[in-house]
């Protein structure tokens, strides 16, 4: 059995080795998925399975629901909770909300959105018990107030930004950093920039690990597929055909056959 990742062992992969994350939501693919240093239970769930457009209407009740479940099937792996929108506006609120998630589920992590405006929030979290992953540059939950989604890093400005942004996450505490939505060039330039990991999504190969949404990299998500998805498997029609099969065969009575009965 593959020995689970730690904070230590995590942040000791800077320069080392690729970090590997994905997201999950529920026991069964969490067991399939435990391969990966780390699993994200994200508040992309309610896109990827309850039709919404955005992030944003994620709850906390649901992430530590869903993050129970996939701490059930993967029982070895290190468990990051997305936290949702609203719920770490202030440090006050946001120790509150992380600790509810640390009692309720058991997630080794949590996750948080922002850069330097967000650093006092971590380093608060940090000193009373909460292991906290970050995320800069492209931000899901803000993207009504930045009037969609929108690659980062396409300016000198921005750049020394981004560098900002996670050299005052990682001072403040955080053990990893996910960076989303980045030019390559300025992404591998911020990760050098920092003593920590940063995982990227759309940001390139050269920062100290990748994180994809499951259901974006093995097919079952079909509506859209950002520029920055590989496919590893073509899940939608695998699924469709096999349905199809199970439509064929109950209609035509050959299933269940006299071996499937009682």
């Amino acid at each position: 059995m593959r020995k689970k990742m730690s904070i230590g062992s995590i942040k000791s992969a800077k320069g080392s080795k690729k970090l590997v994350m994905i997201t999950a939501y529920d026991a069964l693919f969490a067991k399939l998925f435990e391969d990966a240093d780390m699993i994200l239970v994200g508040d992309s769930l309610n896109m990827s399975f309850a039709g919404k457009s955005d992030t944003l209407s994620a709850t906390l009740d649901q992430m530590i629901y869903h993050t129970n479940a996939v701490a059930m099937g993967a029982k070895e792996s290190f468990i990051i909770c997305d936290m949702p929108f609203g719920t770490y506006t202030n440090k006050d609120d946001a120790l509150q909300n992380a600790i509810k998630v640390f009692q309720q589920s058991s997630a080794d992590a949590i996750k948080i959105e922002g850069g330097s405006s967000k650093a006092e929030i971590v380093r608060h979290l940090c000193e009373n018990g909460i292991a906290v992953c970050g995320h800069i540059g492209l931000l899901p939950q803000a993207f009504r107030s930045e009037g969609g989604y929108k690659i980062k890093g396409k300016s000198d400005e921005e750049e020394q930004r981004l560098i900002a942004d996670a050299r005052s996450i990682a001072e403040a505490g955080a053990f990893c950093i996910v960076i989303e939505g980045v030019k390559a060039d300025v992404a591998s330039r911020v990760a050098k920039s920092v003593s920590v990991p940063l995982v990227g999504i759309g940001s390139g190969s050269e920062v100290d690990g990748q994180v994809l949404v499951w259901s974006d990299a093995f097919g079952l998500f079909s509506e859209f597929k950002p520029k920055f998805v590989r496919t590893y498997l073509d899940g939608a029609s695998i699924f469709k055909d096999a349905m199809q099969h199970y439509i064929d065969d109950v209609r035509s009575g050959a299933f269940p056959s006299k071996d499937e009965s009682y």
